[in-house]
C-alpha cells in the first residue's frame, strides 16, 4: 500500500542543475521558504499550474494573430 507521501515523492531524482545564485536566492526570500530545493520545486508547481493556460496560447498562435512570448520563435 502506498502513503500519500510515497506517492508524492517516488519519482524524485537527482539533478545537476547550473541555476542562477542570484534568482534562486531572490526567489527563495520572496517565497519564504527554508531550503533551495522547496524553492525550485515550488516554481515547478507554478509553472505546471499555468499549464491549461499555455495550451491555450499554443492553439491561439497556431490559429494566428498571437505572438508567445515565451515560446519558440
Amino acid at each position: 500500500m502506498y502513503t500519500e507521501w510515497h506517492f508524492m515523492y517516488m519519482s524524485l531524482r537527482h539533478k545537476h542543475l547550473k541555476i542562477d545564485q542570484r534568482k534562486l536566492d531572490r526567489a527563495k526570500k520572496l517565497l519564504a521558504l527554508p531550503t533551495e530545493q522547496a524553492t525550485v520545486d515550488r516554481a515547478l508547481d507554478a509553472i505546471l499550474a499555468e499549464e491549461t493556460i499555455l495550451r491555450a496560447h499554443r492553439k491561439a498562435r497556431a490559429v494566428g494573430g498571437f505572438v508567445d512570448a515565451f515560446g519558440e520563435p
